[in-house]
């Protein structure tokens, strides 16, 4: 696994496939570029990719509290950036594919965003929704608050994790996720009230690559909203829905993921062609 500083912080990475375009993976918030590996290897003819660990998360150094995590975690993702490159981002991490996106859209050959958390782009479109998945989260929000990153990791899993019982899960795997907590956390601005302004008009208009969305068919009800906010603002958009899938739809289903990616980008290659 290759390792460096990017945007001033230690990080690791991992490199899949060898084919003939290149492609920048984002992991979720508590998962690591590992949770890549299955889809990825699908691709593996098709895409060269590289997927680097989140501070905090896989082999990557700690968030140090401090440093905006949404500024650095798309700062590092802009230094694998080529100059056309295959965006795939998951929850957290399509969040911050949209703002690479929206920032440098002629670097972005296509978009691929993956049920991204941007709660905000629900509040217009089902504001039901959107005040329930607050309340749904305040759970995890008063552990944080009291200090019990224990609790707060057990919530937010309950709701977003789609794997074993917590507590099934080994000592080291609790503990790990309990220490990545006060980074989730942090990000509650950003994805509750766009504080990036990543739906701002200027912002998605900015949007050059055609985009696809990809969830679940049995994820959360707000995720669709969240799908529906963002197709009413951004071009050329598809949405896929996987059966039977929750929220971590590549993980869980890398299979059918990296079948929607690979129509994606033959679309993608049919639309410059006919453009060309």
């Amino acid at each position: 696994m290759p390792e460096g500083t990017r945007a001033g912080h230690p990080v690791h990475w991992r490199c899949f496939g060898t084919g003939p375009e290149s492609a920048l993976l984002l992991h979720c918030a508590l998962a690591h570029s590992g949770a890549w590996t299955g889809m990825a290897e699908a691709l593996s003819d098709r895409l060269t990719a590289t997927a680097p660990d989140m501070p905090g998360h896989g082999r990557s150094g700690d968030w140090d509290g401090v440093r905006d995590v949404h500024d650095l975690v798309t700062d590092i993702a802009e230094s694998f950036l080529g100059p056309r490159t295959h965006l795939v981002g998951h929850s957290f991490g399509a969040t911050v594919a949209l703002r690479l996106a929206e920032t440098y859209p002629e670097r972005v050959a296509t978009l691929t965003l993956i049920e991204p958390v941007l709660f905000a782009a629900a509040r217009d479109e089902a504001p039901d929704l959107f005040e329930a998945n607050l309340d749904a989260g305040a759970p995890a929000a008063r552990h944080a608050a009291n200090g019990d990153w224990d609790a707060a990791a057990r919530a937010f899993t309950g709701r977003w994790g789609g794997g074993p019982d917590w507590t099934s899960l080994p000592d080291a795997a609790r503990a790990r996720m309990a220490a990545q907590m006060p980074q989730v956390m942090a990000t509650g601005d950003v994805l509750n009230e766009d504080s990036k302004g990543l739906l701002a008009p200027d912002a998605t208009a900015a949007v050059r690559a055609p985009v696809m969305l990809v969830r679940g068919g049995d994820s959360p009800p707000i995720l669709g909203a969240i799908h529906r906010g963002l197709a009413a603002r951004l071009p050329v958009v598809e949405d896929v829905v996987v059966p039977g899938a929750g929220h971590m739809v590549p993980i869980s289903h890398p299979d059918a993921v990296a079948s929607a990616i690979r129509s994606h980008l033959d679309r993608a290659g049919d639309l410059r062609a006919e453009a060309g």
